[in-house]
């Protein structure tokens, strides 16, 4: 048996002013055929799962490109293209194969195509073959086309959110194209539309409870995976939206059942799944609240909207520009993206005393630029984060102390959100000696970050972000959503 294998992701937001290209992908991470790290990335881990399986199974494993790009804007038209068709010739290369799978998004745009991963899916179905089995693992914040469903056997994404399982579902993907291409199975794909969009973590109820649901289902024939699409706010394009993706031995009518009800079932949990959120002001005064009594660990305020997770600049400057009017101390940020600033700080080196402007540079949405004397504490070549079982760069980075504070800024170049501690540990920052950690995310922080967190605040503070579908100008919409419309069902 001979196995393909091939990776190309990101996630767009179509409203993002930070435009994507080639050199956001090898900046992220490009691994050319056979360089893939032995550690796998949030879209790659099939990868790492298949060596382990090609070894234990004598099946010969041929690997293509794997790459991905930090969440942006619009993909650059040529850059989608050539990295497709370097996927698609490795492919070509390789025929004949008995199974293809691919690691994906779900949610890439790039100019002239709404539809990346549907495209590359087709294409792919071309090379490969009608008999070939092709499996693929999305990231939840996507958009599920009719023409990706059409081109796999078998899909599924990460139930978490955060993704602390994104190895996991690999490892399920990989396991059902095997039995796939060895006449084990014949998995059928049903789908449900639930017509809503909304945020939909499963740190808290009740999506904890309904993703656990979506988990014990898998544990009953014929189902072979659950999966719930949330669907990306940011993305205009005209899938957008909420699905329940069921995957059977070999039953539509089933699974199309099963996908409608476990859909609807979602559906009424609509406007109750949302994190809790506090305006900047309310958001000080209940910190200042929490550190007047017995406080033994950092707050967090977590600048959900300003993440560059969800395609935005992350140099947003409006937390940090409040704290410092109210005054208050002892706190670390991360990050601020500004390859401008860590140049200067790399220049004047650590320990140097400078006046430096960062922040706000990317437009007017989430603050203006900050002015002060700072003194650089740290300047590296390159800082990393860890993010579960992979890790993820900064880039050349920077920290700088804003004179007579003890505010400790990270600023880096390589735009990510903040996953893990070892963000600031990693870099010289130990959070046992701040009282307000500010990071840069929308829930991908939680799971690392709720143990040493003496309170978790999400603050809604304004940036290129649309947080509000009602708000929200999409232009190619072909169907009514919730909250949009308020009964998109009709019933």
């Amino acid at each position: 048996m001979k196995v393909f294998v091939a990776s190309l992701a990101t996630e767009t937001n179509t409203f993002s002013p930070v435009p994507t290209d080639r050199t956001s992908f090898q900046t992220a991470f490009y691994a050319a055929p056979g360089h893939h790290p032995v550690t796998p990335t949030l879209c790659s881990a099939a990868f790492t799962v298949l060596r382990d399986r090609a070894l234990a199974e004598d099946f010969e494993l041929i690997e293509g490109t794997a790459t991905w790009a930090e969440p942006g804007g619009l993909v650059q038209r040529q850059t989608y293209e050539s990295l497709r068709d370097e996927i698609l010739d490795q492919l070509r290369a390789a025929l004949p194969v008995d199974a293809v799978v691919l690691g994906l998004h779900g949610a890439m745009v790039a100019q002239g195509y709404d539809d990346c991963e549907g495209d590359l899916a087709h294409r792919v179905r071309q090379i490969a073959g009608r008999n070939a089995v092709i499996g693929a693992t999305f990231d939840p914040h996507s958009h599920l086309t009719p023409k990706r469903v059409e081109n796999l056997d078998i899909l599924n994404a990460f139930l978490e959110f955060p993704h602390t399982d994104f190895v996991e579902r690999a490892e399920q993907v990989v396991d059902l194209v095997l039995r796939a291409a060895r006449g084990e199975i014949r998995p059928v794909i049903s789908v449900f539309d639930c017509r809503m969009i909304d945020v939909l973590p499963t740190s808290q109820q009740p999506m904890r409870g309904f993703v656990d649901s979506l988990k014990a289902l898998e544990h009953q024939s014929p189902i072979l995976s659950a999966s719930l699409i949330h669907g990306f706010l940011a993305g205009d394009v005209p899938e957008m939206g909420a699905r329940i993706v069921i995957v059977t031995d070999n039953a539509a009518e089933f699974g199309e059942r099963l996908a409608h009800k476990k859909g609807m079932e979602l559906y009424a949990l609509r406007g109750r799944t949302r994190m809790t959120q506090h305006s900047i002001t309310d958001t000080l005064i209940a910190a200042r609240d929490l550190l007047a009594g017995d406080v033994t660990q950092p707050i967090v305020l977590a600048d959900t909207w300003d993440n560059p997770g969800g395609g935005v600049a992350g140099d947003g400057t409006l937390i940090l520009k409040a704290l410092l009017d109210a005054g208050m101390d002892d706190i670390a940020v991360a990050t601020i993206w500004d390859p401008i600033a860590v140049t200067f700080c790399h220049a004047a080196g650590e320990g140097a005393r400078i006046q430096l402007r960062f922040g706000g540079k990317s437009g007017p949405g989430a603050g203006d630029p900050i002015d002060a004397t700072v003194t650089v504490l740290k300047a590296v070549s390159e800082a990393w984060e860890s993010f579960g079982k992979s890790r993820v760069p900064l880039g050349p980075s920077a920290v700088v102390r804003i004179e007579g504070t003890h505010i400790d800024i990270i600023l880096n170049t390589n735009r990510t959100q903040t996953f893990d501690p070892d963000i600031f540990s990693g870099i010289g920052i130990d959070i046992t000696t701040k009282k307000i950690l500010v990071v840069k995310s929308t829930n991908h922080f939680y799971a690392a970050f709720e143990p040493v967190a003496a309170a978790i605040l999400y603050v809604d503070a304004g940036t290129h972000y649309p947080s509000d579908a009602r708000r929200t100008n999409y232009r190619k919409l072909t169907r009514p959503l919730w909250p949009i419309v308020e009964n998109p069902h009709g019933t």
